[in-house]
């Protein structure tokens, strides 16, 4: 558990994670990153209590003008614990009692993993698609929508693993504020042939308030790493596609691919009369002479395989009515980018 100036989080947390139900042996290990606001005095007023359930409490940290950010002090949690498995924990979210075990059953048996869980909110009703999203994806859609905006398929508060998966995908990078460090080792994982899964049920109260540490990481810098991501994984299975959106993200997508993937792009598809009645768009800030026209097409007019840049769950479900009706199977002829 990394911590940084958590300080009135911390008695909810704690309390969590010394109420688990597994029956193992179990170490806490935090590490405090320069926090200011008396957290380390927090955590350790709780010594006594996790001594007596017998949990090992390892609790080390920094004091500097300036916290070295998240993927330093996982490191450091890490490097100093002792345990077979992993479970990360933010000081700011609830586990429930049974989060520990039923995690740890699944990794267990899946070891080149990560294994995530379902949340709920806190507060009810903030990002609330981005929540319908984090639990309602199937087993499948844990790797076919890996390149979509909201990063990992399983989220970082949730991820429990084998300290030796970890040891081979990760150490986390220390690049501190501003650096995507989890979705970096989720890609690793994935790249390496991990599995992603997901136990079905609520495990954590996953808090959103403004001082999260993911509000910091830019979104350009989560855009170049997912195109970067989709250009290794998918399109260079590919000899060429279409991209579903001839608006403003499907044209930004085809700008930041490579030169040999723009040529791979035979049309942009959609269904706004508008844009089709255009007939093509112009990439206009290309220097080669004549500059390249790609053909903007009407749904039904073009052919798979198609990266999709619309927005999930935003379409009233007339989106997923239209690639249902073409019969196409998601990680095969379709890939979501948003």
């Amino acid at each position: 558990m990394p911590v940084y100036n958590a300080s009135c989080w911390l008695e909810e947390c704690l309390e969590a994670i010394l109420n688990q139900d597994f029956s193992g042996t179990m170490e806490l290990s935090v590490f405090d990153d320069a926090s200011t606001d008396g957290s380390r005095a927090v955590i350790e007023g709780w010594r006594s209590r996790f001594e007596a359930r017998g949990v090992t409490m390892l609790v080390s940290g920094h004091i500097s003008d300036k916290p070295k950010g998240v993927g330093f002090a996982k490191n450091q949690a890490v490097a100093q614990s002792t345990g077979q498995y992993l479970c990360f924990q933010d000081a700011d979210d609830v586990m429930m009692p049974e989060r520990v075990r039923l995690q740890y059953e699944t990794s267990v048996l899946n070891p080149n993993s990560i294994v995530g869980c379902q949340v709920r909110r806190v507060p009810e009703g903030s990002t609330e698609r981005y929540t319908r999203w984090i639990n309602s994806l199937s087993q499948e859609q844990l790797l076919t929508q890996i390149f979509t905006s909201h990063g990992p398929t399983v989220i970082m508060p949730t991820w429990f693993c084998s300290r030796d998966w970890l040891l081979q995908i990760g150490p986390f990078h220390e690049g501190g504020k501003g650096v995507p460090e989890d979705l970096l080792v989720f890609y690793e994982s994935v790249r390496q042939g991990g599995r992603v899964l997901r136990v079905d049920e609520c495990l954590l109260l996953y808090r959103y308030h403004e001082h999260a540490a993911t509000h910091s990481v830019l979104e350009e810098t989560i855009w170049n790493l997912r195109v970067n991501f989709l250009q290794q994984r998918v399109l260079s299975q590919w000899e060429c596609f279409t991209i579903w959106n001839a608006g403003k993200q499907g044209r930004k997508l085809y700008r930041s691919l490579s030169p040999a993937n723009q040529k791979k792009v035979k049309a942009f598809c959609d269904v706004d009369e508008n844009k089709i009645k255009k007939g093509f768009y112009t990439y206009e800030e290309s220097s080669e002479r004549p500059k390249p026209k790609i053909p903007v097409l009407h749904f039904r007019a073009s052919t798979p395989p198609y990266i999709v840049c619309v927005k999930l769950d935003m379409t009233g479900g007339v989106l997923e009515e239209n690639l249902l009706s073409l019969q196409l199977t998601e990680g095969v002829d379709y890939y979501h980018f948003n």
